[in-house]
């Protein structure tokens, strides 16, 4: 593992950008949705220019960011001496100093509060193997729309275990609290170790691109493209888009189309350019593509957030159908044939 010297000459955006590739696509754009545009610009760019990441530094970045996280919940619950008497025993005097400096008087935070913005798919699976006392509390300290959409996902007899022992639930020891945050931060950390922390550059930044929205993805493009045109071109080389669609093979096409659903594209044509609807209208029957436009006809206007939650659902399938080599998508070879 890198001396810790090595380390603190990595900048902050560097490391920033090192956690997010340890994340992995999916949890970094969710990270992204809490940043802001000039935030998302820096880190964009490390992740853009950043090249192979080694183990170890990874391994040195994960740990830090562990351990802050860990010095947070010690700071809320037991104060500053604790967390740096704890630290000390863990890391040793200098990088515990180094930890508690930069925390100290600025960490308030709230019980779980590390969980608050954290995928409720990915809490499902931390907490439903949980006894249903812990899973109570957990959900007693989230918001109440989070706290609900993980609970509709539990088995029905334990909804009714968590329900009643949220209902009943007294005040609980902050050291009890405590022990369980410790817990979940553990598993939550298992998620780190995703084959994607070994790699950064263009590849990555296109995958976490494709699971952006698309107002952040057009934005962070347009940022590449003003900086870098040639690094632009070759992010954009790598994304899969809705407007994909329109170079696919008739055959390829209609592949991609058996495995969406029909009202999913119907909520997604909303948005898309009459070339696309055309392509695709040309290749379904007659009375199926009637049958989709007047699905479309009957759903009315459509939230643009909708619409581009369905197109990118399609993006997906439409990546692991290439991926699986079921579909070619030759973007160069189609637009040379377009007249």
């Amino acid at each position: 593992m890198p001396p810790l010297d090595d380390t603190k000459k990595v900048s902050g955006r560097k490391k920033a950008a090192t956690l997010l590739l340890c994340l992995g696509p999916d949890i970094a754009s969710q990270v992204y949705r809490y940043m802001s545009d000039n935030e998302i610009e820096q880190i964009t760019f490390e992740i853009a220019n950043m090249g192979k990441i080694s183990q170890e530094i990874s391994n040195v970045v994960i740990e830090e960011f562990y351990h802050t996280a860990m010095a947070k919940q010690y700071i809320n619950h037991g104060g500053i001496g604790t967390a740096r008497e704890i630290l000390e025993k863990a890391l040793g005097p200098a990088r515990a100093m180094d930890i508690v400096e930069r925390l100290q008087g600025i960490l308030t935070g709230t019980p779980f509060d590390f969980l608050r913005h954290v995928d409720p798919n990915h809490l499902i699976d931390f907490v439903k193997n949980e006894h249903p006392q812990t899973i109570a509390l957990v959900l007693a300290h989230l918001d109440y729309d989070n706290a609900a959409s993980i609970l509709s996902a539990l088995p029905h007899e334990v909804q009714e275990e968590v329900a009643m022992r949220i209902a009943t639930m007294d005040q609980t020891s902050p050291e009890i609290i405590a022990e369980i945050e410790r817990i979940l931060e553990r598993k939550l950390s298992t998620i780190l170790t995703q084959d994607f922390s070994h790699a950064g550059g263009i590849e990555a930044l296109a995958e976490l691109l494709n699971r952006l929205d698309q107002q952040s993805t057009k934005s962070i493009i347009q940022s590449l493209e003003d900086n870098n045109n040639n690094l632009a071109t070759e992010v954009k080389q790598r994304m899969y888009t809705f407007d994909d669609l329109i170079v696919l093979d008739d055959k390829s096409l209609r592949k991609v189309l058996k495995e969406i659903d029909g009202k999913e594209l119907a909520i997604a044509l909303k948005g898309a350019s009459n070339e696309i609807k055309n392509q695709i209208f040309g290749n379904i029957s007659t009375r199926a593509a009637q049958d989709l436009k007047d699905e479309m006809d009957m759903m009315g206007p459509v939230r643009i957030k909708n619409v581009e939650e369905s197109q990118q659902r399609i993006c997906a399938i439409l990546r692991k159908l290439q991926e699986t080599g079921d579909i070619e998508l030759d973007r160069n070879g189609k637009e040379e044939m377009v007249d």
